[in-house]
């Protein structure tokens, strides 16, 4: 592990100076990260106002405090890396990673919590702005916030190891984004992402408690949100300990699985 701290902090270096050189992508991907969560917001206080402020178990203040949480839920957890994998094998710039002594996967996550350190604050600062306007109700219990440090942690790792997984299918073709857009259809309604999990039938809550996704939204926004038990907390940290054995098995399985098939191609 101490040989990886230096290539963790050179790629922080990296991902900052790239961020500060490319200024307009960063505002472009902040707009969207808030602009979906804010028109859920809107759609669901709008429905709530008319149904005389509450819907389900949550009101509309309610219904604000939780968008406004998973906008942040989502921030930490986020990853890219099943957009651009396609094109590291189809190009062949994987070649010069897998020349390396170190596994890439650490380059991308040592890439990826570089960008949430530097985009985290200003996500910070959105939810402020936003508390501001719409009043959300937000009153997490202190074990709750300290319980969501190791839950938060554990939600980024499954997804990323997952979706890092997923991009892997690259390997065996040369196209995935019908692959990643159904995974970006069930990660939207199994994770609690268009609208809390307790809105939907019972049959869809026990297929999004079995799977991953409501382990990397849904359940830390309801921690935070001081909507579970202490006992709640507990089942859900074994959940997402279970989903972190399986997801970290699947990615070494697929990993060698497609290195073995692997051939550079591109330019």
């Amino acid at each position: 592990m101490s040989s990886l701290f230096p290539l963790y902090i050179q790629q922080f270096k990296t991902t900052f100076a790239s961020m500060v050189q490319y200024r307009a992508s960063l505002l472009i991907w902040m707009i969207s990260h808030v602009l979906e969560p804010l028109v859920y917001l809107v759609v669901w206080s709008t429905v709530s106002n008319s149904q005389g402020g509450a819907v389900g178990d949550y009101s509309t203040r309610q219904f604000a405090g939780y968008f406004i949480m998973l906008m942040i839920v989502n921030n930490v957890s986020y990853t890219w890396i099943m957009y651009e994998f396609e094109y590291r094998i189809r190009e062949g710039m994987l070649s010069f990673a897998l020349l390396r002594p170190i596994h890439p996967i650490h380059s991308d996550i040592a890439d990826n919590i570089s960008s949430k350190a530097i985009t985290f604050p200003l996500m910070l600062i959105i939810a402020v702005g936003l508390s501001l306007i719409f009043h959300p109700v937000l009153a997490p219990q202190l074990w709750a916030v300290l319980a969501a440090i190791p839950v938060l942690a554990m939600a980024f790792l499954i997804r990323f190891l997952l979706e890092w997984t997923l991009a892997l299918v690259a390997f065996w073709t040369t196209r995935v984004g019908a692959i990643n857009q159904t995974y970006f259809v069930l990660i939207l309604f199994l994770s609690g992402q268009v609208a809390p999990l307790t809105l939907f039938p019972y049959p869809i809550q026990v297929v999004a408690a079995i799977l991953p996704f409501r382990w990397m939204l849904g359940f830390p926004v309801e921690l935070l949100l001081g909507r579970l038990t202490p006992i709640d907390a507990l089942i859900g940290f074994g959940a997402q300990s279970a989903w972190l054995v399986i997801s970290y098995v699947l990615m070494r399985v697929v990993w060698r699985a497609g290195t073995r098939v692997y051939s550079a191609v591109g330019a």
